[in-house]
């Protein structure tokens, strides 16, 4: 926990991510964005549920009350949070779509689906499920080819990125829309106020090369308190 010009405990809506150092040293960040600040942070070594968990669980008995969460998506860490809003990260969903689909789909069923996806941020969910909908019944018979090995017996799906791509829009939708759900919470609908404190601290790093994990600690510690 952070021990210096501490937050006192309040209902807050939080923002939580991990950014790595290498394979098996990351941080992880529990930030409001509203008192721009970050609330919560600590050394893992791989990021699981379980270090949300105890993030959670530290942050309430210290008597905060999380109202609402920002995630980047992640399977199993939503679960963590029960019963609190939880708000999918709209530009990780993004990032999600390009890497199956790449920035330039060559099908025109790829770059129909894109475009759906990057016009997350100016949709309601409503028009959202609407046109991921239709997309789905213009181009089912599509997604469903397949293409058998030359025993004839073993096939695969044709399309298959572009059917994870359509898969991760429908299943995340419900998370992807939360702020609109609940207005008087002011949920962010990504996780981008956390991410500009992540990029400061390698663009740090990488100019003093070297360094210890504890004086990198130090560093990353002075960056987080500000």
């Amino acid at each position: 926990m952070l021990e210096k010009n501490e937050v006192s405990p309040q209902p807050l809506v939080l923002i939580a991510d991990v950014t790595f150092f290498g394979r098996s040293y990351g941080i992880l960040v529990f930030r409001s964005q509203l008192l721009k600040r970050n609330i919560y942070y600590r050394e893992i070594k791989r990021e699981n549920p379980e270090v949300y968990r105890q993030a959670k669980i530290e942050l309430e008995n210290k008597g905060f009350i999380i109202t609402g969460i920002v995630l980047d998506g992640k399977r199993g860490i939503r679960e963590v949070f029960p019963n609190i809003p939880a708000q999918m990260c709209q530009f990780h969903q993004t990032a999600i779509l390009k890497r199956y689909l790449t920035s330039r789909p060559k099908t025109k069923a790829g770059q129909e689906l894109r475009a759906i996806g990057l016009a997350l941020t100016i949709l309601t969910e409503k028009d959202f499920e609407t046109l991921l909908n239709e997309w789905y019944e213009r181009w089912k018979d599509f997604i469903k080819e397949k293409t058998f090995a030359s025993d004839g017996k073993h096939w695969n799906y044709t399309h298959r990125r572009m059917r994870s791509a359509y898969r991760s829009l429908k299943t995340n939708t419900p998370f992807l829309f939360t702020h609109q759900k609940y207005p008087e919470l002011n949920i962010p609908n990504t996780t981008n106020s956390l991410d500009g404190f992540f990029g400061k601290i390698k663009t740090l790093l990488r100019v003093h090369k070297g360094l210890t994990q504890e004086r990198r600690y130090k560093i990353i510690q002075e960056i987080l308190e500000k």
